[in-house]
């Protein structure tokens, strides 16, 4: 469970800063977007979309990918089948959640910019 718990506090922080980045270098369309009179609560929620949109790719991309590796891993598992339908659809979930999570920040970070200033960083 601890092993767990800080794959996903790393997972968590891995998406976060991947976040933070690409805001970081959308400021100036943040900023022209607010410029022209997009509202804080669009901008943001257009940030977590497109966050949870990777975020669902990904968790797709690993769901297929573990299905396939459950067969040949069912013999190291213990008190769980190797086609648990609560892990299947559990931890995507959870996975899906934390994305958003992690992408609030930016997001929230991103409708405080100030478009005077956004339009003048390199």
């Amino acid at each position: 469970g601890g092993f767990a718990m800080f794959a996903l506090v790393l997972a968590s922080l891995g998406i976060y800063g991947v976040v933070s980045y690409g805001v970081n270098q959308r400021t100036q369309e943040i900023g022209i977007r607010m410029a022209l009179g997009a509202s804080a609560s669009r901008l943001q929620a257009g940030i977590i979309a497109q966050t949870l949109g990777l975020a669902v790719v990904g968790v797709l991309i690993g769901a297929a990918a573990s299905r396939v590796l459950a067969r040949a891993l069912g013999g190291l598992l213990f008190g769980v089948t190797a086609t648990d339908p609560l892990t299947f659809l559990g931890i995507p979930a959870v996975l899906t959640l934390v994305a958003a999570a992690a992408g609030y920040l930016p997001a929230r970070r991103a409708s405080r910019i100030d478009p005077s200033i956004a339009l003048r960083a390199d």
